[in-house]
Formats: C-alpha cells, sequence, structure tokens
C-alpha cells in the first residue's frame, strides 16, 4: 500500500501520482471522441533493517509492476458521450518478501485491472448542469468522498498469508491493483453547488473478504471548499475469507459519516475534517481526523506546512480506506506495523519544499498511540520519514524514501516488531516510468 501524501501539500508518493496522470497514446483523435494507449510501470528496492513476522533480521525485497491498456470515450451518442477502459495489470515480488509478512518474494501475476463503460449527458438535462448524470458500470476504482471510508480496493498481499490463501500478485508496496471486481455507480450535480452519487460495489479482494456494499454521498462545493456526508451499507462478506472476527461484523454494518474539506476563504490555507460513526451488531465504534496546512507560496522553494490528528476506537474497521486524502499513517507504521487504523491516536506533521519544477522534498514526523488494551498489544511508536520525487524527464521519476520507525515495545514484552525495541531504519527507492 503505497503511502501517499495529499497533493497540495505535498508528492511523497509520485509514483501513484504521476502513474494516474499519464496522457497515453493517442491512436485517434478527432474533437472529443479519441483512443489512446496506456502504459504505466515501476520498480522499487526496499530495506528494512527489522520485521514484524517474527523472524530474525532485516529484510530486502524488490517490487515491480507493469499496466497496459486502451481507454476512450466518444461524444457521438446524442447530447451525451460514452467513455470506457480495459487494462491488464501484471506485478511481482522478488527477494525476502515484505517485513509484514504478506509477500515471500514468489509472487507473479497478470490478470485484468480495468475493464468499465460509462454515459455522460452532456448538456441533455440542463438544471443538473454539463454531464450532470454520469453512470459507470464495470471493473473500475471508486472513491466515496474524501475516501476516509471507500478510497478503492488496494490492498495487494501475496503468498505470505496463509500459504498463498490470498495471493493476489504482490507488489505490496505499490499496490497499483486497486479496481473493484464489479461496480455500478450514479453521479448526479456534476462537482460544483448540490451534488451527489449512489454505488453499488463488489470487492474480489479476499483479504477484504470479498465484501459487497452500497454508498451514497451527498456533497454542497462552493468556493470556499466542500462540505458532505457518506452513507455505507455492507451488504455481505465471504465468510470463507474472514480472516479476523472484525471481517465478519461487516455484514449489515452501517458507516455514516460527516465530512468537510477546502479553504475556507483564505489563500494558501487547507482545511479538512471528518467524523465517522460505524454501527454493527455487537457495538459502535467512530474515527475522526482534522488536518490543517498552509503554504508559503511567496517564499522561496513554497514551503508548504501541515498537521494532522486522527483518532479510531477500539474496533474500528477502516473498510477500504486507502488514505484519507490520499495521506496515509505512516511508511512502516502503516504497511507493516499496523500502528495505524484502529485502537490507535496519531499526530503527524509534514513540512514539504519545492526546490525546481521537477524536485520536490519532504519530512514527516508521526507519533502513534494505542489507546486500549494496551497491556494484550501495545504499539505505540514514532516515526521519521524523508521523501524525495525528482522527474528527471516528462516519462521517468525517482522516488528514493529514508526513515525510521521506533516502536516502545517488542514482540517480548507486548509490542509486534522482532528482536528488540530499537530503531527499525528503512530505505526505498522507486522508478516509474509512465507513457
Amino acid at each position: 500500500m503505497r503511502s501517499t501524501i495529499y497533493i497540495p501539500l505535498l508528492s511523497a508518493a509520485a509514483l501513484c501520482t504521476l502513474v494516474s496522470q499519464a496522457q497515453g497514446f493517442e491512436l485517434y483523435k478527432d474533437g472529443e471522441t479519441y483512443l489512446k494507449t496506456e502504459l504505466k510501470a515501476g520498480y522499487g528496492l526496499f530495506h528494512t533493517k527489522r520485521n514484524y513476522i517474527g523472524q530474525q533480521g532485516g529484510f530486502r525485497w524488490q517490487e515491480g509492476f507493469v499496466k497496459y491498456g486502451l481507454s476512450g470515450a466518444t461524444d457521438r451518442i446524442g447530447s451525451g458521450s460514452l467513455y470506457g477502459a480495459f487494462s491488464l495489470l501484471g506485478s511481482a515480488t522478488w527477494g525476502d518478501g515484505d517485513p509484514g509478512g504478506f509477500t515471500t518474494g514468489r509472487e507473479r501475476r497478470t490478470a485484468v485491472e480495468d475493464a468499465y463503460v460509462g454515459w455522460k449527458s452532456g448538456d441533455l438535462f440542463h438544471a443538473l448542469g454539463m454531464d450532470g448524470i454520469d453512470i459507470s458500470v464495470g471493473r473500475q476504482v471508486v472513491k466515496a468522498g474524501s475516501g476516509f471510508l471507500i478510497n478503492d480496493d488496494g490492498v495487494n498481499p501475496g503468498r505470505g498469508l496463509e500459504a498463498g490463501r490470498y495471493d493476489r500478485g504482490g507488489a505490496y508496496y505499490f499496490g497499483q491493483r486497486v479496481s473493484f471486481a464489479r461496480t455500478a455507480v450514479l453521479r448526479l450535480g456534476g462537482s460544483e453547488g448540490l451534488h451527489g452519487s449512489t454505488m453499488w460495489l463488489k470487492s474480489d479482494n479476499r483479504l477484504q473478504a470479498n465484501t459487497e456494499l452500497a454508498a451514497g454521498t451527498l456533497d454542497y462545493t462552493g468556493s470556499a471548499g466542500t462540505v458532505g456526508l457518506t452513507y455505507v451499507h455492507v451488504l455481505d462478506v465471504d465468510k470463507q475469507y474472514a480472516i479476523s472476527p472484525s471481517r465478519l461484523e461487516r455484514k449489515g454494518m452501517k458507516v455514516y459519516s460527516i465530512r468537510a474539506e477546502g479553504s475556507a476563504g483564505i489563500d494558501d490555507a487547507d482545511f479538512a475534517v471528518e467524523y465517522a460513526y460505524q454501527k454493527k451488531r455487537s457495538r459502535t465504534d467512530n474515527a475522526w481526523y482534522a488536518e490543517a496546512a498552509y503554504t508559503f507560496s511567496e517564499m522561496a522553494w513554497k514551503p508548504s506546512l501541515s498537521f494532522r490528528h486522527t483518532r479510531y476506537s477500539k474496533e474500528f474497521d477502516s473498510l477500504f480506506q486507502g488514505g484519507f486524502r490520499g495521506r496515509y499513517q505512516g511508511e512502516v507504521a502503516s504497511n507493516y506495523a499496523f500502528s495505524y487504523n484502529f485502537n490507535t491516536r496519531v499526530n503527524d506533521v509534514a513540512l514539504t519544499v519545492r526546490p525546481s519544477e521537477t524536485l520536490t522534498a519532504t519530512l514527516m514526523f508521526f507519533d502513534f498511540r494505542t489507546l486500549a488494551d494496551r497491556s494484550v498489544l501495545n504499539l505505540d511508536a514514532k516515526e521519521l520519514a524523508l521523501y524525495v520525487d525528482w522527474a528527471i524527464t516528462e516519462n521517468l521519476t525517482i522516488s528514493p524514501i529514508i526513515g525510521v520507525y521506533k516502536p516502545r515495545k517488542y514482540q517480548a514484552n507486548g509490542g509486534n516488531q522482532s528482536g528488540s525495541a530499537s530503531s527499525n531504519p528503512y530505505f526505498k527507492l522507486m522508478f516509474t516510468a509512465t507513457f
């Protein structure tokens, strides 16, 4: 699960950002009608000194992916337009596998990633605005609201869990296998003023117990930002793949959230807040975050400073949370040590500088604190990470990440880090190409 940072603040995961912005090669173009190819590839080298699966020593591994396909659209359907895409994704992991035990280094898979078609209404319904109706079905990425509850289906385990029972092809950190297997989505009202959506999603991710759900959003967007509501109702799970009791609790679960984000009318500022209430058969849980950021746009290198506070109750289920506003909770913590999205309070600070249009650097500090049952499992920790993104050419980006994760406890006294509670330094170097 590649850690990305909210783009106006920093681009600590330029890989995912640049991949999503790939232009492709146009095979055909006539006005608004086009057909183009898409090719995206990434390769990474990874090393950590310690692990979280009870083994000795550090881990060295490599990951790679390549995504290739076609996308297109046409405006020659009455007043509306058709659009769609089809792509394949190949992924692999080599070496020791990751220190969280999701992969073993023996993962190889190629499968369909995108296969969807949609229709936009154009100016057919004036009261709803341009493209006020947008209907799509098929295999695609779907995000609800800010992504705090539903961002994508992006957990990519390999053969490390239960002898490969949850294998999805590896490349766990890159996390490029993100589409829901089956979807039906209706969006109304465009992206300004009052607008909303309703959706049905079916995952084929066994680690998510092949969860099926329905969701809806209602938003109002103005010059100062967006306020909105999200509702999620989990319809079913595949019990045979429920890796934990919390997965079985999903069926029938309802989640309600209220959120707001934007500048609040202050130049160079950015704010966000969201509260989610979760109702299950046996209990209720909640989670919330608040974030504030400011960019000093008149200063050299345009530094951005942000602070975020997040709190998850004891058994909160993060569902398909891909990081709210694209911002994860640390490198080791969110990917391998699991110190982040239930029974946890997190504070983090980020400072970003932009020495040039092609170079961005971000320093982030995280403080994690376990809230309940600390005698059973204490995941208190701190993490410091430096991200650098260098766009060497229009098509190639290099992204080194160095950092250190320091837990308070280890496996022998209530934590989960192997060997000791000493600092765990890590290094990651990623190459990304888009064509």
